[in-house]
């Protein structure tokens, strides 16, 4: 399969439809799970007080080559710009090699916290001890997952307070568990729950108070599952008319360097890498949620807020890398109802968990990297503002024939509002009057 489907823009929705089916190799009728995606008794069935489903646009990024293979990367989001930003910025990096991914294991990390302990450094002391027992218990309660080659692989404690104070001594149990290509929060937070009383146990050495059983929860902070990307954008690729490629290159690097000494450009910095990351995982019926959460707890690691994807000059070119956690499953949770989300996957060629971290990751650097071009070049609202106009237009009640012409006399104008759009549908209107 080939990203590269140049024009695509240009096309009907039909047109792109069978493009795109062709390009990955499945039947044009499948692309009816676009279409909602979802019954309504199948929305009934996800959350509580259902009323109906609500619609966003379901595109495909171009141009992504990933590990070597190419890839149409599915995207779902209301904010103008993100799809043809993240496949523009594809097209510059492709030449290049495209995107290369490194992926850890599927390890997410589950919390058993332990209060009122009275003394904590022995309770540490005793579930060290016991870990290997506490980790065999665990094994036995999982025992389809380890026959998957996944499963339970450590059992750690922290002490987090010491008394006196409110909850007394606390300590916490990390239980680690590889989740193969599932997202691992219902499978963690049972296991969680099932052996809280065992470590609870195991936590008490002889003769000592047995502590209270606080959260049994996993952590989103998955920082033990996470991906990193890389790619090369080539300064030939860089340039555009007014600003030659060693110029933006430069820019590019700055503007890094400015969101890794300010934790207020490095908050917008970050947005930028996870319009790329949600839309990819909203598509494919993810819990975002979850990724955003352990992504900016991971940005603050170190104790101040940094960015998540940096920017290096090298020799003709620039190198970009971004690491964050990305707990996401290709089974389970929303896929079993979703057709949309199903379908999402396959036109991925997304068969997998790593596959799929290892795209929207891509998806979230391409975007963090189109979005510092605009900066350094243009301003960031030219070409936000020149896709903004067609939806304003279409709020203006523009036939859609007349959409694009609108839209380029408001962008024209500098006047990207809805009574502007109506006053040049006006003046259209009485053009065609004899």
């Amino acid at each position: 399969m080939s990203s590269r489907l140049p024009g695509l823009y240009t096309l009907t929705v039909a047109e792109r439809r069978q493009r795109v089916a062709e390009a990955a190799g499945i039947d044009l009728g499948e692309l009816a799970a676009l279409d909602g995606g979802l019954s309504e008794d199948d929305a009934a069935g996800m959350i509580e007080n259902v009323l109906g489903r609500y619609a966003l646009p379901f595109a495909v990024a171009t141009n992504f080559t990933v590990d070597g293979a190419d890839a149409l990367v599915p995207m779902v989001v209301e904010e103008p710009s993100v799809v043809a930003a993240a496949s523009n910025a594809a097209r510059m990096v492709r030449a290049a090699g495209g995107f290369t991914a490194r992926v850890s294991p599927p390890v997410v990390t589950g919390q058993i916290q332990l209060t009122h302990v009275d003394d904590v450094d022995g309770a540490a002391a005793a579930l060290t001890e016991a870990a290997p027992t506490l980790l065999a218990r665990a094994r036995e309660l999982s025992p389809r997952l380890c026959a998957r080659g996944g499963g339970p692989r450590a059992v750690r404690a922290r002490v987090l307070a010491r008394p006196p104070g409110p909850d007394g001594g606390v300590v916490v149990v990390h239980l680690d568990v590889d989740c193969r290509d599932a997202m691992g929060a219902n499978l963690v937070n049972t296991l969680c729950e099932r052996l809280a009383e065992p470590v609870a146990h195991a936590a008490a050495p002889a003769g000592a108070p047995r502590p209270r059983v606080g959260l049994r929860i996993l952590s989103n902070l998955s920082d033990q599952r996470t991906v990193r990307v890389t790619c090369v954008a080539a300064d030939d690729a860089l340039a555009d008319a007014r600003c030659p490629g060693p110029e933006v290159r430069a820019a590019i690097a700055a503007a890094s360097r400015f969101a890794e000494l300010d934790p207020y450009r490095a908050a917008t910095h970050n947005k930028g890498v996870m319009n790329g990351v949600d839309a990819v995982l909203v598509a494919t019926g993810q819990d975002w949620r979850a990724v955003e959460a352990g992504a900016h707890a991971f940005a603050a690691r170190t104790g101040a807020y940094r960015p998540l994807a940096v920017w290096r000059e090298v020799p003709g070119g620039l190198a970009g890398e971004l690491e964050l956690p990305l707990a996401v499953g290709t089974v389970g949770g929303a896929l079993h109802v979703h057709r949309g989300a199903r379908l999402a996957l396959r036109l991925a060629g997304a068969g997998d968990a790593p596959r799929l971290a290892a795209l929207a990751a891509a998806a979230g650097l391409a975007c963090n990297l189109a979005a510092l071009r605009a900066l350094a070049t243009d301003g960031i609202q030219r070409g936000h503002m020149a896709l903004h106009a067609r939806a304003v237009a279409r709020a203006a009640g523009a036939p859609a024939d007349l959409v694009d012409e609108v839209a380029e006399a408001m962008a024209a104008a500098g006047e990207i509002r809805i009574e502007a759009a109506r006053v040049i549908l006006r003046e259209l209107s009485a053009k065609d009057l004899p």
